[in-house]
């Protein structure tokens, strides 16, 4: 099968989530014998000769555009004819059975016009809430609180349209038409996609909420791949530890909408040496709220390690005995949760987005009121008092579903729809 991905930017221009599942999932269907390829924006300048470069089987089309700032990505939504000529060009070089839309971000929305002139069948996978929120975070950049969508008139939309920019929220209805229009040249996107793919149930239903058409989503949970052998390396390491208080974690990006002020409040009210708080994350992206949560720590055992590094990931994990997840916002589908379960970790978590659905309470982990200090501290205290809790929800842990399914459901989606 001849396969096409769209996305946003592409590794190792950058390196986040969305650019790292693409290379892999691209990646995984050339080993199964698919003929793929990538097409991308490059934010710098630069000639588009229409060659694509060869990567680990993968032929990648990366299309200079300049650099951009942010107010000139979302531009391009609208309009950016460097970006639609390439894509025709690639799309008539490469003659895809199937398009795999990964994000839009900084493409033009005429994209989806040019595969349904082409005939061409196109799936949509949905990595955020970008479809209805410029954001892609369904969060506020004026009061940074979680937005229930776009209102009647897009008022909301031109305040944080306004916010972003700096500017007062009293300008926000100069911008409200064109967040009005920006959704609306991208409904027909969503709208004509053969399936649009969502990594769990709560992603799609906070899109019917937003009121986006609900007959061809399908829910196709993302994978991951352990290293062989983690479980035993896992146990091994966990039987060497000395006995002590449980150990807690926290492993993500230091930022105001992951709560981890949340965190840090409850394990201050727990006894000194009742537990311990390991926090891994940059410290420097932004760097006032690091320096907030440093201030904040009074207990004496949090510990702040910076970013964690994929070759320390697991030896960290397995020096845990429960993950912390006291995010504020709909989090889609963290891959810490799967790496955590990969572990054999329990999770600890805000009972809000993908969070609040993936991590079964009681089960293999706790939820607690997202922002509720009190009562993240009462479930560390119950972790605390009953060691044969962590046991009793370490056991429970399900095996995490592997790369290898995650794909053959996106194939088997492709046959379903290709012409």
């Amino acid at each position: 099968m001849r396969i096409l991905h769209v996305v946003h930017q592409y590794v190792p221009d950058h390196v986040a989530g969305t650019e790292l599942y693409t290379q892999m999932v691209a990646r995984a269907q050339v080993a199964a014998g698919h003929d793929v390829a990538v097409f991308t924006p490059l934010n710098r300048a630069g000639t588009f000769e229409g060659q694509a470069v060869p990567e680990e089987g993968v032929r990648v089309y990366r299309v200079p555009v300049g650099p951009r700032e942010a107010t000139a990505v979302f531009l391009s939504t609208f309009r950016q004819p460097a970006l639609i000529e390439a894509f025709a060009a690639v799309l008539a070089a490469e003659r895809p059975d199937v398009v795999h839309v990964q994000h839009l971000m900084g493409v033009p929305s005429a994209v989806g016009g040019a595969l349904r002139g082409a005939g061409v069948p196109y799936v949509l996978a949905l990595h955020d809430y970008w479809y209805g929120c410029a954001n892609g975070q369904l969060l506020t950049n004026d009061t940074a609180t979680i937005c229930a969508g776009p209102s009647p008139h897009f008022g909301n939309c031109g305040r944080c349209a306004a916010a972003r920019g700096g500017l007062p929220a009293a300008l926000g209805p100069l911008f409200a038409p064109l967040m009005a229009w920006r959704n609306a040249r991208l409904e027909p996107v969503f709208a004509a996609a053969a399936r649009v793919l969502a990594p769990n149930a709560f992603v799609a239903d906070t899109y019917t909420a937003l009121g986006f058409p609900a007959e061809r989503m399908v829910i196709n949970p993302l994978g991951l791949d352990a290293p062989p052998g983690l479980a035993e390396r896992v146990a091994a390491r966990r039987a060497a530890r000395p006995v002590g208080p449980p150990r807690f974690g926290y492993v993500g990006s230091i930022a105001r909408q992951k709560g981890v002020h949340v965190l840090i409040e409850a394990l201050n009210g727990l006894p000194d040496d009742a537990a311990t708080l390991d926090v891994y994350g940059d410290m420097r992206t932004f760097a006032d709220y690091a320096a907030e949560l440093r201030a904040l720590a009074r207990h004496p055992g949090i510990r702040f390690h910076g970013l964690l590094g994929r070759d320390r990931l697991w030896d960290t994990l397995a020096e845990l005995d429960a993950l912390v997840l006291p995010t504020l916002w709909y989090e889609a589908s963290p891959l810490v949760i799967r790496e955590a379960f990969a572990a054999g970790l329990p999770l600890v978590a805000s009972a809000i987005g993908a969070p609040g659905r993936m991590v079964r309470d009681g089960v293999d982990g706790l939820l607690f009121p997202p922002g509720d200090v009190a009562a993240l501290r009462l479930v560390l205290l119950a972790l605390v008092e009953r060691p044969a809790l962590l046991a009793q929800l370490r056991a429970a842990i399900l095996p995490v579903r592997t790369v290898a399914d995650h794909v053959a459901q996106i194939e088997a989606i492709y046959e379903q729809i290709k012409n």
